[in-house]
């Protein structure tokens, strides 16, 4: 049986991955600045794929591998509908750290709570704002 570190970094990882795939669908509807940040985006979520994973294998996990292809949860086909879409991901990321910040592990949670924050912030520039509980939607704060 898999330790609450492991399967919360396993969750971890599948928002990743979902990143780093939906980035790539992001990206084709995007230009200019917008295209550069979402390429640095992307990039950072492929790093963060290779560090979570050695944090599963360091734990004596096995990593679990990345769907062949995700389904958006609409259709990304305009430079909108891309910004929206990258920030319901980082909205994702924000969760699957939640996910370290509660564990009993020092280090998970110093990690998670970091990656939660810089997710956050990316989330609010692809949104042009913030919300009050990032990552929660409005019927989780009823």
């Amino acid at each position: 049986m898999a330790s609450a570190g492991v399967s919360a970094l396993q969750v971890l990882l599948a928002a990743e991955n979902a990143a780093v795939y939906g980035y790539g669908l992001a990206g084709a509807q995007l230009s200019g600045s917008l295209l550069a940040t979402a390429t640095q985006d992307w990039n950072l979520h492929r790093t963060s794929q290779v560090t979570v994973s050695a944090m599963i294998t360091a734990r004596g996990g096995t990593p679990r591998p990345a769907a062949a292809a995700y389904r958006p949860p609409f259709a990304v086909t305009s430079a909108s509908a891309a910004r929206s879409l990258a920030g319901l991901l980082e909205d994702g990321l924000i969760r699957a750290y939640l996910g370290l910040v509660a564990l009993d592990d020092a280090t998970l949670r110093s990690f998670g709570a970091g990656e939660m924050q810089a997710a956050a912030i990316r989330a609010a520039y692809w949104r042009g704002g913030t919300t009050a509980f990032p990552g929660l939607s409005g019927a989780a704060l009823k």
